[in-house]
């Protein structure tokens, strides 16, 4: 994809207006969504990912659809995993309910950012050293073994280097002064918790992107649509945190399937560096099947983890309560004993 630079600036520009108008309307009525509106945003950006994945397909072939289509539901899902850790940081900080939405849409926005200053980084590196789909590989394979080797039921959050800068250098109070980030208090400026708390949330989701960024270069080689599959999964993720934040601890098998996943992209990524260092036994995976592995892993995953869930309710159900010790005759009995 030969895209002149001012295909760049549009697409950009228009991720920014989206980004303007969703930072509006949020601002201008700090409130914690329903349902149906949750329901409504997260319809609209998938819509729009989707309109965008089927304009690529008409002007720049099928290829570069499906490839599209595969790193967005890729990251989508990721983010969807990432969402748990989302949840344990507004806790940690006990943002306010009406204000979680702000404080995830610019944390969103500071995520994009950095994510495309990695993807030019890693853009620009593979184009040059070739080697680095084994290194991508190798690394995309640890992380699966990783996710199904450890439970991530009791995942914590602890501080990077980054947010601990942050509080370091600046004077910072632990009291919220509404949405601001910032106050002026017995004449000092300070920084308030909802900045400290973007900060956390957008440097984060940067270490998120330490293995979807690789898996998503397993699948495509266009920067063009690694950076646009990674936008629209992240705009689309503030809406989805409030839709499916009571259904998070119900896709119990969200990390197996996702693990599933990078294992995959991972040998993906390998044989295709080997068939084209001229290895004739590697195969090179063409991207319909890697969109049907992926579909249908994370179908897979969604089913049995809620047929899991329904049975285990069922089951606890079913289970009688322990019945109630009955302590002024156990009383009784015990005095009996003695008196004999």
């Amino acid at each position: 994809m030969n895209l002149p630079a001012w295909v760049w600036l549009a697409t950009v520009a228009g991720f920014a207006l989206v980004l303007a108008f969703d930072f509006w309307l949020v601002a201008r009525n700090p409130h914690e969504p329903s349902f149906r509106e949750c329901v409504g945003w997260v319809v609209f950006y998938v819509g729009l990912a989707a309109a965008f994945g089927v304009g690529l397909w008409i002007l720049w072939g099928g290829d570069h659809g499906g490839e599209f289509f595969a790193g967005w539901i890729t990251e989508y899902s990721l983010s969807v995993d990432n969402l748990f850790v989302f949840l344990i940081i507004m806790s940690r900080f006990q943002v306010p309910r009406q204000y979680r939405q702000k404080v995830l849409l610019i944390g969103i926005v500071i995520a994009l950012v950095m994510r495309g200053a990695f993807i030019a980084a890693g853009a620009g590196a593979i184009s040059r050293f070739d080697w680095l789909f084994y290194i991508f590989g190798a690394f995309l394979i640890y992380t699966a073994w990783k996710l199904v080797g450890h439970e991530e039921d009791e995942a914590e959050f602890s501080e990077n280097i980054a947010l601990r800068t942050v509080r370091r250098i600046l004077p910072s109070t632990d009291k919220y002064q509404g949405a601001q980030m910032t106050a002026r208090i017995n004449g000092r400026r300070v920084v308030t918790p909802m900045l400290i708390v973007m900060v956390a949330i957008g440097t984060t989701d940067l270490l998120f992107a330490l293995d979807s960024i690789p898996a998503i270069f397993g699948l495509t080689r266009e920067p063009y649509i690694v950076f646009t599959a990674n936008a629209f999964a992240l705009m689309g993720l503030r809406q989805l945190f409030f839709l499916i934040g009571g259904l998070l601890d119900r896709l119990v098998y969200l990390s197996k399937g996702l693990s599933v996943v990078l294992a995959f992209i991972g040998v993906k990524l390998i044989m295709e560096a080997l068939h084209h260092d001229g290895v004739s036994w590697a195969p090179e995976i063409p991207i319909s099947v890697s969109l049907g592995v992926i579909l249908g892993t994370l179908v897979i995953t969604t089913i049995a983890s809620l047929i899991k869930t329904r049975m285990d309710d069922r089951r606890a159900a079913a289970t009688p309560p322990p019945a109630p010790k009955d302590d002024a005759g156990e009383e009784d009995r015990r005095k009996a004993d003695i008196d004999s």
